[in-house]
């Protein structure tokens, strides 16, 4: 990587989601949110269903028909909304990774929102028990270690528990045109990460519930009344460029691409950039002596408070053109290698968090020992050919293989 010194410092901005260069060579073609249909806007398919019916929405910032929240364009339309579920992030997505959300009432709307993330992470019976039909429509980004699947599953429990229809408003994978990564393992099963998928699950939320509902992943082997409102004009060959930002973490295609791989330092000793406006476009460490950039993690209110090093200078990586020299379809751990070979008290490098990201203790053993990138990824084909047979079964739209 060319060497230069780049001191990136936290300031709000517009994300930019600019496809990389190398697209065009990987015959991946790009596409627009304006060349979608997504299921929020086909109102045509589900606004009879929920007629004189009591709606509880869950929801975030990313539930949007067009510009317009999906929760204000149907009480316009005279939906009777009862309350709204937020994962996290929370409803307007402004809380920080990890931070605990509690209950409360949205200013605009006047509706109660009930949180699903922090000690509540599934719907109380009480809480469905004067509601008809729960709609879920929240932008996924497609890795297993992102928590918006979980909730998805625990909302499919609770209905399923109380025979209450789900709506899901499906939306594009922009990590969709690819499966990678190591299975998880039913021993590390947790919130950020409840099923026997690879790290890249290459799903939309419309077809992943369907594969948890039928492969019987709920509680005890109990369906869900699930409908699924597909998008139009999707498939897993293409690119889908998202209109604005998933999570505060998130804010660019680039950081999107790269959170698969980027995610396992999480695990680790080392920074992803939180506390800088290039989340997950950065990786580093005040120890470390290599890299062509130095960036200082600040205190980042809406993404991350307190940051990891927090105004303390790390030295490290900016990918940046990171998908011009290198696939977007695999996970990638070369750099996750060479940072761990780079510092002298293995013992400190991972985190108990990464057993969980990973889904498995063997890729952690696996670095430990020494294997190169290329011996990993092969001990992940075997679980991945078999998660691919399951995978198919649920596809709603043509796929890349």
């Amino acid at each position: 990587m060319k060497k230069n010194l780049l001191i990136l410092i936290p300031v709000i901005i517009i994300a930019s989601f600019a496809c990389s260069q190398n697209q065009s060579k990987q015959n991946l073609e790009v596409i627009y949110s304006k060349d979608i249909k997504v299921g929020a806007e086909r109102t045509e398919i589900y606004f009879p269903w929920l007629a004189e019916k009591n709606i509880a929405i869950v929801a975030n910032h990313t539930s949007l028909i067009k510009n317009k929240h999906l929760v204000d364009s149907l009480l316009k339309l005279g939906i009777n909304i009862t309350k709204v579920f937020s994962p996290e992030h929370g409803f307007r997505g402004t809380a920080d990774a990890g931070a605990s959300i509690e209950n409360k009432t949205d200013k605009k709307t006047g509706l109660p929102v009930i949180s699903l993330y922090g000690k509540n992470k599934k719907p109380k019976k009480e809480d469905l028990s004067d509601i008809d039909i729960v709609i879920f429509d929240i932008q996924d980004v497609g890795a297993r270690f992102y928590t918006y699947i979980s909730t998805m599953t625990y909302v499919l429990e609770a209905c399923a528990e109380k025979n209450i229809p789900v709506i899901i408003l499906d939306r594009p994978n922009p990590n969709g045109f690819y499966v990678d990564g190591p299975v998880l393992e039913k021993k590390y099963k947790s919130f950020t990460g409840m099923h026997p998928v690879p790290v890249v699950h290459g799903l939309t939320t419309g077809e992943y519930a369907k594969m948890v509902n039928e492969e019987g992943w709920l509680k005890d082997g109990i369906k869900c009344d699930l409908n699924i409102i597909k998008c139009l004009n999707y498939d897993h060959t293409k690119l889908y460029q998202l209109p604005v930002k998933p999570s505060p973490n998130l804010p660019s295609m680039n950081s999107i691409y790269l959170y698969p791989s980027l995610c396992f330092f999480e695990g680790t000793i080392i920074s992803v950039g939180r506390g800088t406006n290039t989340p997950f476009e950065l990786i580093g460490h005040p120890d470390f002596s290599d890299g062509d950039s130095t960036f200082y993690p600040k205190s980042f209110p809406g993404a991350s408070l307190n940051p990891p090093y927090k105004n303390i200078g790390c030295r490290g990586y900016y990918l940046k053109d990171f998908f011009k020299e290198k696939d977007m379809n695999i996970i990638h751990l070369n750099l996750l290698i060479e940072m761990y070979d780079f510092f002298k008290d293995k013992n400190d490098f991972f985190n108990s968090y990464f057993d969980r990201l990973a889904g498995t203790p063997e890729l952690r053993e696996q670095i430990i020992a020494g294997k190169s990138e290329e011996e990993i990824r092969k001990s992940w084909q075997e679980d991945i050919d078999r998660y691919k047979k399951i995978r198919k079964k649920y596809l709603l739209y043509p796929d890349f293989e």
